[in-house]
This record gives structure tokens, C-alpha cells and sequence, in this order.
């Protein structure tokens, strides 16, 4: 076994390979054009949240909160729960 296998987290299932983290910072720093969307891969309601400058603002707390709560998902239905992302680690 080399040391880059070693080193290398195995993905858990349902939990998502996006950094918590960054999705955390683009929502509240440009949430309202839905760019935390755009970084999980949810284009089409990001493409919306863009249009509708995050729900007129309510949509981007809900977001923020399910965020912060861990239960934001990305385009996969897997939970954005890790902090960092694996590589970084």
C-alpha cells in the first residue's frame, strides 16, 4: 500500500464530497445568486434562486440554516456534512 492510498478518506454514503465549509461561505456571501447551489451541482434552482434574488432573501436563510444544521443536499441527494473536503485532509 503506498502512502497516497493511506492517505486518501473512502467516501461514506449519502454524505456528500463538497466542503460544508464552502458551501457555508457561498451562501452568505453570495447566496442571494444562489452560488452555494451552483457548488453542489443544483443548476436549475440555481439558475432560479439567480432570477429571484434568492427568494426575495427567504430562500437563501432557509438555505442557510439547513446549512448550517447539516442538511443541505447536494444535486445527488447526499448530505453536504463534512466541513472540509476529503482530499484537503
Amino acid at each position: 500500500m503506498t502512502m497516497s492510498n493511506m492517505t486518501t478518506v473512502p467516501p461514506i454514503p449519502n454524505i456528500s464530497q463538497k466542503s460544508r465549509l464552502v458551501t457555508l461561505l457561498f451562501c452568505v456571501l453570495l447566496g442571494i445568486f444562489g452560488a452555494h447551489r451552483f457548488y453542489v451541482g443544483k443548476i436549475g434552482t440555481g439558475i432560479l434562486m439567480l432570477l429571484t434574488i434568492g427568494g426575495l432573501g427567504i430562500w437563501n436563510l432557509v438555505d442557510l440554516i439547513l446549512v448550517l444544521a447539516g442538511s443541505f443536499r447536494d444535486s445527488r441527494g447526499a448530505r453536504v456534512y463534512r466541513w472540509l473536503e476529503p482530499e484537503s485532509v
